[in-house]
């Protein structure tokens, strides 16, 4: 009978819970973390990792569940953060356009999308904490719809910085995976990760019909954006159906 690790988190505001098999924490998790430790070492300074994957995907609770773990498995601990505290704001998303299809829409209507990000700050605050200051990072909360600046300190030998798009194979976003000292890439089917980003919406207090179409629009244009433009990482995971991770390595 397959084993599991139960984890709950607060996540972006919205209390996740989720669960890990046994498999994946023996023969990816640790091994990842003791890696991860023995480069820190190697390097005698602070190391960042970036971890990319599609919306929906779960990369905030897996990088969350990985700080905890390394805490838990007397590794070198991990500081999570996340690129989604460089969200642009709500009211400048609602004041900015773009175009879409062939018509011009609001920047709130396809928010999550790459022009929705401040990459300029975020690429400035990268650099800043990689070079080992401790600074103030901000996180997005989910319930506000806008970033809480400052809501907590970098501070550790080893970053974990998690986001859609730092692996992106796009101009201006590809020169982030230079920044980091190891990368991390997740994968998965594009029809899993439609459905679990309606319920995400959902419990974010969209009404169904709404989320249901907020995803079809926007979510799942930035779902294809991720799974056919991220570039290969050092660790490649696919994300399975029943909540497995399996090792990619072609």
């Amino acid at each position: 009978m397959e084993k599991y690790r139960e984890y709950s988190a607060l996540i972006n505001g919205i209390q996740v819970h989720a669960r890990y098999t046994e498999e994946n924490v023996r023969d990816i998790f640790l091994p990842l973390l003791r890696r991860l430790s023995a480069m820190q070492r190697k390097k005698e300074r602070r190391i960042l990792v970036m971890l990319a994957a599609p919306p929906g995907a779960g990369k905030s609770t897996l990088a969350d569940f990985l700080g905890a773990l390394s805490r838990q498995e007397g590794t070198t601990p991990i500081t999570v953060i996340g690129m989604d505290g460089f969200h642009r704001y709500q009211e400048d998303l609602l004041s900015h356009t773009t175009v879409r299809e062939g018509r011009e829409i609001s920047l709130v209507q396809i928010k999550g999308a790459p022009e929705t990000f401040d990459l300029a700050r975020l690429r400035e605050r990268i650099q800043r904490a990689r070079a080992g200051e401790n600074c103030g990072w901000p996180e997005y909360n989910r319930l506000l719809h806008n970033p809480v600046e400052d809501a907590l300190t970098v501070q550790g030998d080893i970053l974990l910085l998690e986001g859609n798009y730092l692996l992106l194979d796009r101009e201006g976003w590809r020169e982030l995976a230079g920044l980091a000292d190891y990368t991390i890439r997740i994968t998965a089917d594009g029809e899993m990760l439609r459905e679990r980003l309606v319920e995400r919406k959902i419990k974010s207090g969209t009404d169904p019909e709404a989320a249901r179409r907020f995803v079809e629009f926007s979510d799942m244009a930035n779902v294809r954006e991720c799974l056919e433009h991220t570039r290969r990482a050092d660790l490649n995971l696919a994300l399975e159906r029943d909540g497995r991770y399996k090792q990619i390595y072609s």
